[in-house]
């Protein structure tokens, strides 16, 4: 049966979210414009999340259960299970803006997009397949952490190049038929997934449409402990995925050879101005480093008081060495997993 053209199914994955679900479900229920469904899959939740989802009425919720399905077999399984020709995708753990939407789906919908007799996607007046929406930090109100944590590691709209942004499944909409195309969400992969995905989209449709008023709001991680295990395990998708090879290059590059060197150099080169010009690049490197977090920070840091300020300022670059460390950890740990055990899956 193929799937209602205009029509919109809402997915996500769940798994032990009971704290965030309500957020999550409050900001589904307030869209302007209402999913014509909704589909959580849960990879066996033991706490009340199940029960929470089950408990929804102001909009219809379909809940899957599949134990032990991590985060991509989760969306397959509820995209697969969608009526809807229009797939929205978000994350637990995510407050939705009220026309996030109808704002992320809106490239997609019209009567101008056709669906050829063999159940691929195809489009007139260049009509995308898929579409990316935005992120903004949800930081809890007057933690300098937070706020620090969100200045370092979220872009703002004028970091974004829509011809090149790759966007989170926590914010993105494609056909279903797209989905089919590209092959749906790399099961083999825990981490990354998303990624893989997107990549997939655009060798076969070109880039999203960039939809940055389509706005999920969500909480970076709230401690250093919790913010490295997740960049390790981001590194170590990356090393599964064989992605980003240059850009962890440069980033090992920059800490075991050019640091070590500029240093060594500012003190054992024998000449002053050789000195100097050490550590005058050293100084231009670190500020080069923290330009983006630092204006960022200045951006939405006005709640906090003196201290508050001075505090955030202070972590954004133990929040920026910590997350590099974890990634140059990870990196090697997913390449070791893809050619020890991975490879024949991740290649094919």
């Amino acid at each position: 049966m193929t799937p209602a053209p205009d029509r919109i199914s809402l997915i996500f994955t769940v798994l032990n979210e009971s704290g965030s679900l309500p957020a999550l479900l409050d900001s589904i229920a307030s869209q302007t414009r209402p999913p014509d469904e909704v589909i959580a899959c849960d990879g066996g939740s033991a706490d009340d999340t199940v029960r929470l989802l089950r408990a929804e009425t102001r909009f219809p919720l379909r809940v899957i259960e599949a134990p032990g399905a991590n985060i991509s077999r989760g969306r397959n399984i509820a995209i697969a299970a969608a009526a809807c020709e229009i797939i929205a995708c978000t994350d637990a753990g995510v407050r939705l803006e009220p026309r996030w939407l109808a704002a992320i789906t809106e490239p997609l919908r019209g009567d101008d997009r056709l669906i050829t007799d063999d159940g691929q996607a195809s489009s007139v007046a260049g009509r995308p397949s898929w579409a990316a929406g935005f992120f903004a930090p949800d930081p809890r109100p007057g933690n300098a952490f937070d706020i620090a944590m969100s200045a370092t590691v979220l872009p703002e709209r004028s970091d974004v190049d829509p011809a090149r942004f790759l966007p989170s499944s926590r914010s993105v909409a494609y056909l279903k038929t797209a989905w089919q195309e590209a092959g749906g969400y790399p099961e083999w992969l825990d981490y990354c997934e998303d990624l893989v995905f997107d990549l997939a989209l655009r060798a076969r449709f070109g880039p999203p449409a960039f939809v940055p008023e389509a706005v999920a709001h969500f909480r970076p991680r709230t401690s250093l402990k919790s913010f490295f295990k997740q960049y390790y395990l981001y590194a170590r998708g990356d090393g599964k995925a064989g992605l980003w090879l240059k850009r962890h290059a440069i980033r090992y590059a920059t800490y075991l050879v050019a640091l070590p060197a500029l240093l060594a150099g500012m003190v054992a080169l024998p000449d002053l101005a050789a000195r100097i010009a050490c550590a005058l690049l050293l100084i231009l490197g670190i500020a080069a480093y923290l330009r983006a977090p630092y204006r960022r920070l200045s951006r939405s840091w006005k709640a906090l008081p003196p201290w508050g300020k001075v505090t955030a300022a202070l972590h954004v670059p133990i929040i920026r060495v910590a997350g590099d460390a974890a990634k140059m950890i990870g990196y090697p740990a997913g390449v070791w997993w893809r050619w020890t055990r991975g490879r024949r899956v991740a290649e094919g």
